[in-house]
């Protein structure tokens, strides 16, 4: 299965000319290539895809999305790698 994940970009670097940034996805943080998404900064939601932000989407949207993929018990594991920690664990 291939999921687009909702995440909030923490902080944003350019390495080797290519920009990129940590992304928290509800308590699980992970370095993603932000390329695609020249317009997204730090405290912007990004969707992520294998590693690449794909497009931007507000916090209401990241929010609800990240509660049906909680629900959805092992899906989010296969692409970070860990499950989503509980929404009271991840603030």
């Amino acid at each position: 299965m291939c999921l687009g994940i909702p995440g909030r970009i923490i902080s944003v670097v350019d390495d080797a000319g290519l920009r990129m940034g940590t992304v928290d996805f509800g308590g699980v943080r992970r370095e993603v290539c932000l390329a695609c998404t020249p317009e997204a900064e730090a405290g912007s939601y990004v969707i992520v895809h294998v590693g690449f932000s794909i497009s931007r989407v507000d916090e209401e949207e990241a929010e609800r999305t990240l509660g049906v993929l909680r629900a959805m018990a092992g899906a989010v594991e296969g692409e970070l790698g860990e499950p989503l920690p509980s929404r009271a664990e991840g603030r």
